[in-house]
């Protein structure tokens, strides 16, 4: 089975392991993510997520520089490899690399505060190549505000939803943008007064990366029904994340299974319809504590939907026939 995965932090990973002397490459490394897991987990496109942390680049460098320094080393590994793998900007780069028999990579950003809150540096992002793009991480920015954490009291190191302060007039500066570009907008991560915001103001279809349904785990990350049906309206999808903290109540510190995984497909598929569904594993940026270890290990999702009754179709919509169309109709 083909597979499309809309979010890793695999080469923001790899970067930060080379900078401390690790000689792990794209080809083969102990993350989740390398060509040959991609290769025999069926990989067609893989997201790569960029990712500047705000605190610990404090006093060192600007997240755009660190940024930056990370695209650079994203397209020097994929120079490496370039029978097994090429840049993917737009839909036809895919359908090129799919005949040549190579995966797709497509370059993402996590983390909006990378831009500085200037169009020109997300105009350059696009000119290297970033076609997906996150307003938030987990830190407020110029362009949007995440979910709150408390840090006193009974809820200390939770999050809360955000439900008063979500866009700034940058970030529908941005919004517009990166519809005009051919950028998707990515909601995961952001507040909920914030995706309420893309849903009302957004003219094409959008993404959740790495989002699950807050219905089935009570996580501030995962998406509210109306959430899911907003993003299934403006023809978007969401791609289901393996975090345990994001699949099942209580399972910070413990293990969950694919049932798990299985829960929340089946119900964003009952909220949002069969369209709205994909795959966006957080690979590298989570820790995995089922059935499957790594990206080559999806034959067994794959398998477990079968028993769980799921149809071809279904499966093949979920695995990367969804994904491929929002990729279609908007880069």
């Amino acid at each position: 089975m083909k597979t499309v995965d809309m979010h890793c932090d695999t080469i923001t990973e790899l970067y930060a392991r080379r900078l401390d002397g690790d000689a792990c490459n794209m080809q083969a490394n102990s993350l989740h993510v390398d060509l040959d897991k991609l290769s025999r987990g069926g990989c067609m496109v893989q997201n790569f997520a960029v990712f500047a942390h705000r605190d610990r680049l404090r006093g060192k460098m600007s997240m755009a520089e660190y940024a930056f320094r990370v695209v650079d080393f994203f397209l020097t590994e994929l120079r490496r490899y370039p029978k097994q793998v090429g840049i993917a900007k737009c839909f036809a780069d895919m359908e090129e690399n799919k005949r040549n028999g190579r995966i797709s990579a497509m370059l993402t950003m996590e983390e909006g505060g990378i831009c500085e809150g200037k169009l020109e540096y997300l105009r350059i992002f696009y000119e290297l190549g970033v076609r997906m793009f996150t307003f938030t991480w987990n830190f407020p920015n110029e362009l949007a505000f995440p979910n709150r954490v408390e840090f006193d009291g009974a809820h200390a190191g939770c999050f809360v939803p955000e439900t008063e302060r979500g866009l700034t007039k940058t970030g529908f500066a941005f919004l517009e943008e990166m519809e005009r570009l051919g950028i998707l907008a990515d909601v995961s991560h952001l507040g909920d007064k914030g995706i309420f915001d893309v849903i009302e103001h957004a003219k094409r279809p959008f993404v959740a990366s790495h989002s699950n349904a807050r219905a089935v785990c009570a996580h501030s990350r995962n998406l509210t029904d109306p959430m899911i049906r907003g993003i299934a309206e403006h023809g978007g999808v969401i791609g289901v994340n393996y975090c345990p903290a994001f699949l099942k109540d209580g399972a910070d510190g413990g293990t969950v299974s694919l049932d798990d995984v299985v829960h929340h497909i089946r119900h964003l598929i009952q909220t949002g319809g069969e369209e709205c569904v994909g795959l966006g594993s957080d690979f590298d940026g989570t820790r995995l504590s089922f059935e499957m270890k790594d990206a080559g290990d999806l034959p067994i999702l794959e398998e477990k939907l079968r028993k769980e009754r799921f149809t071809e179709e279904q499966i093949e919509r979920i695995f990367y026939k969804n994904v491929m169309r929002v990729y279609r109709d908007v880069l």
